[in-house]
């Protein structure tokens, strides 16, 4: 890794570099480090810089990209924008990509991924809308709701109320979230990156950095006090642990947040890891940077020193516009802001500076709408803005200012003329309204509210319409703020509540943002909506949306009583809403009130009646219900109105399949996986009529396929191990049946399959322990019975054998023959 030795010119021109002058030492440790290999007990893989805002955090860690890419490093730079660590993947991604390093499996997986995701969260509530054909929870459910339900985020638990539910509660929604991902994500790719996307996508992005060329690995994560608590777990997990796979030992990891390292999780590392704690500019850095800049008149170097108090943002704000005029030097009110407006000579770079403090965020097309600048100048002046010190490049091209410049530009531009502020607020409003309306493309509210650029541009004209002091401005922020809760954004325009309260010193705005801010932090959506409900004067329908969502979420928590509770005063306040019956015809058949559920559902198909999708609900709520006829009748309709809906096709086929019609059931199916080739389900489905049809080798091949699909699905395992065992290929069936109860160790029919192979194979121990256990779950389970009954005659036990006999008698006498005709 022997870098060409740089000449004179080169060395000047990399510590004389515009723009950054100070932080000597933590500069030259990190360059260091690169000319000391990954093996030697002097290099360190992980930086971390911390210190209190304003002090240089941000400005340090670009110099530290800068010298990585000096010594060829491949690096990505990212910042809060990044809402997650596949988001963090993502822009480790484009910014490879722009390096000539592309990661082409990691795109086409966050590709999937993004697709999935939102899929998910338009269609969760509708997938849960079915009622299970078994009630009781599966400790598979079990385990899924405690480990991988709060993970995936798809049913969230947060505050008090977490503590209240019963686990058998979170296990039977653990069980339908279970099935119903199973049938919409058909492969099992797709249902990991639903569920647990960093653990599809980082052993690919380990893998794809390990295929790299370049000799160094740099990643660079800003505002680490934000973004932590979502990427230092994942951080120390692929630095310290194999579990996703090697990690390049030529990688370097550099952070930068507030606060020092976590020492419960890193204190163990320290011959690994360089904590880099940064103060104020010591007098001597600051005035260092000042002379760089050419500011060396002592009168102005105090005022700056005194001015700054040496926070490096500060310093080099100050410094970038080299002022030399010391007149106005001691006037104790003017602050550091003031006097670099004061001191930029150029009117056109001054008013741009000032008018572009207005958005939250810039990009090119912000730019020119505020910027207040003549054509010909855009460019110039677009280029010397980019360049500021105070300036972040954040991902994407955008734009932000730092919050120590912002507020007192904000301040002083609000002060200076009450009206041009107002005036300037309303005009970015209706550019952010207008762009909303051109991204809008006549689409409905549900699919406005997934779509995350319409959601932003949203965001953005709610804020300058705060700032503005509309009059209607606060109610419908908060009318909104529902609408962001059923879209899991509420922290973000809670957020814009605060910043818009602080930064136009609008005190309701501000005071709603922080309360809303606090409920969702330590009690979530729930509690947050509650506040609206209680406090914010909703209109009825607004009123009629916050129960639905608070419905939701309670549903997916498992306090189905609750949750019905919200669903009816959301029905009582809008009868018209077509989503508040839907839902709660969910959550009544949730509590196996199908009559109740069908109801909703008509009335939801009344106010909609083009919607395939509640017809199709529906229908397959009647094929639960066992009201064949109807259930055809639904879903014979909901073909007609949407023949590619998939779920339709496969219901229907199930329920010819149940009523014996194979022909049309093998129909049915067949359409469905015509639509969607990897619908497991439907596959699995039609491998049951293959087996009333006596057609062993088409089953097992479904089956097989199902599997392929979906490899951890306990149902289709147990399917296929009842089919081999059918088969007689037992040895293979015991296979099959274990890995489904290592799935799921409550699977009754399971144990009971697996008891009647492992009879067959001489197991007769074994097989006695799997039957004792399917009949303990099942008490009336008739067939595990007659299993058994032959099996204690088989192992000389004749009164137990009768025993089983008597019961069978009791619970299906027309069983008894057959199983009279087994025994010895």
């Amino acid at each position: 890794m022997a870098q060409a030795r740089p000449s004179m010119q080169e060395l000047i021109r990399q510590r004389g570099r515009a723009g950054f002058v100070g932080r000597s030492t933590e500069r030259a440790a990190f360059r260091a480090n690169f000319t000391v290999a990954p093996h030697d007990e002097r290099h360190r893989f992980r930086f971390h810089a911390h210190g209190n805002a304003g002090v240089g955090k941000t400005f340090l860690l670009r110099e530290w990209e800068h010298i990585a890419r000096e010594q060829g490093a491949l690096t990505a730079y990212v910042d809060d924008s990044a809402g997650g660590v596949p988001e963090v993947m993502a822009q480790i991604g484009r910014q490879f990509a722009a390096q000539g390093a592309r990661l082409k499996e990691l795109e086409r997986l966050l590709a999937a991924h993004r697709e999935r995701r939102h899929e998910a969260e338009l269609a969760a509530l509708a997938v849960l809308d079915t009622q299970p054909e078994a009630s009781a929870p599966s400790m598979g459910g079990r385990m899924v709701a405690r480990a991988g339900l709060v993970a995936a985020g798809l049913v969230p638990m947060v505050g008090p109320l977490a503590g209240m539910l019963d686990a058998d509660q979170l296990a039977q929604v653990a069980d339908r979230l279970r099935a119903s991902l199973i049938a919409r994500f058909r492969n099992h790719e797709d249902l990991q990156l639903v569920l647990a996307p960093e653990q599809v996508l980082t052993p690919v992005l380990l893998r794809e950095l390990s295929d790299t060329s370049a000799p160094w690995i740099a990643l660079f994560l800003d505002t680490f006090e934000r973004t932590g608590p979502h990427l230092d777990v994942w951080l120390h997990e692929i630095m310290t642990t194999d579990r996703h796979g090697p990690l390049p030992a030529t990688t370097v990891v550099a952070t930068a947040g507030r606060t020092p390292l976590d020492p419960a999780r890193w204190g163990g590392l320290a011959d690994f890891v360089t904590e880099v704690p940064l103060a104020p500019f010591t007098e001597t850095e600051a005035r260092g940077l000042l002379a760089a800049k050419g500011v060396t008149a002592e009168p102005v170097v105090e005022e700056v020193l005194r001015l700054t108090g040496g926070l490096p943002v500060l310093v080099s704000t100050l410094a970038e516009s080299r002022p030399t005029d010391p007149d106005d030097v001691g006037d104790p009110s003017v602050t550091a802001v003031d006097r670099f407006l004061e001191w930029e000579e150029d009117p056109v770079r001054r008013t741009a500076a000032l008018s572009c403090a207005l958005p939250r965020q810039l990009d090119g097309d912000v730019f020119r709408a505020v910027a207040q600048c003549p054509e010909e100048d855009l460019e110039r002046v677009w280029s010397w803005l980019r360049g500021m010190p105070f300036v972040t490049d954040r991902a994407g091209g955008r734009l932000r200012y730092h919050d120590v410049v912002r507020a007192p530009m904000l301040r002083a531009e609000r002060h200076r003329s009450p009206r041009d502020w107002v005036r300037w607020q309303r005009r970015l409003a209706e550019l952010f309204g207008g762009w909303r309306e051109e991204a809008a493309a006549g689409r409905g509210t549900e699919e406005l509210w997934a779509d995350d650029a319409w959601r932003e541009l949203r965001l953005e004209e709610t804020y300058h319409l705060l700032c503005a002091g509309e009059r209607d401005a606060l109610p419908q922020a908060l009318r909104d703020f529902v609408q962001a809760c059923d879209a899991g954004v509420a922290g973000r325009w809670a957020r814009a509540l605060v910043d818009a309260g602080g930064d136009a010193d609008a005190e309701a705005a501000s005071r709603w943002g922080a309360e809303l801010t606090t409920a969702l932090d330590t009690e979530g959506v729930v509690a947050a909506l509650g506040l609206l409900l209680r406090r914010a004067g909703l209109d009825p329908r607004t009123q009629a949306r916050a129960r639905v969502v608070r419905g939701d979420e309670l549903r997916g928590e498992g306090a189905y009583e609750q949750a019905l509770a919200e669903y009816d005063r959301a029905v009582a306040l809008d009868p018209e809403s077509a989503v508040a019956h839907r839902n709660r015809s969910g959550i009544r058949g949730d509590l196996g009130d199908h009559d109740g559920a069908i109801a909703d559902l008509d009335r939801a198909v009344a106010l909609e009646p083009g919607n395939a999708w509640y017809v199709a609900l529906r229908g397959e709520h009647q094929r639960i219900a066992g009201r064949d006829a109807e259930a055809l009748r639904d879903l014979t309709k909901a073909v007609r109105l949407d023949p590619a809906l998939a779920f339709a096709w496969a219901s229907r086929g199930a329920t010819h399949e149940r009523a014996g019609d194979h022909e049309k059931a093998l129909a049915d199916l067949g359409r469905a996986l015509d639509l969607d080739p990897d619908y497991a389900w439907a596959l699995a489905r039609r491998a049951r009529v293959w087996r009333a049809r006596g057609d062993r080798g088409r089953q097992l091949a479904d089956l097989d396929g199902a599997l392929t699909l979906l490899p951890d699905w306990p149902w289709a395992r147990c399917e296929r191990g009842d089919a081999l065992r059918a088969a007689g290929r037992d040895e293979e069936a015991v296979a099959d049946l274990d890995i489904a109860l290592t799935l799921d160790p409550a699977y009754a029919s399971a144990y009971a399959s697996r008891g009647a192979s492992l009879a067959r194979l001489g197991r007769h121990p074994e097989a006695l322990a799997d039957l004792n256990r399917a009949v303990e779950m099942r008490p009336g389970y008739v067939w595990a019975l007659c299993r058994r009954a032959v099996l204690h005659a088989a192992m000389g036990r004749p009164e137990e054998a009768r025993a089983d006999v008597e019961r069978v008698r009791e619970l299906d006498p027309g069983a008894v023959p057959g199983l009279v005709s087994e025994l010895p």
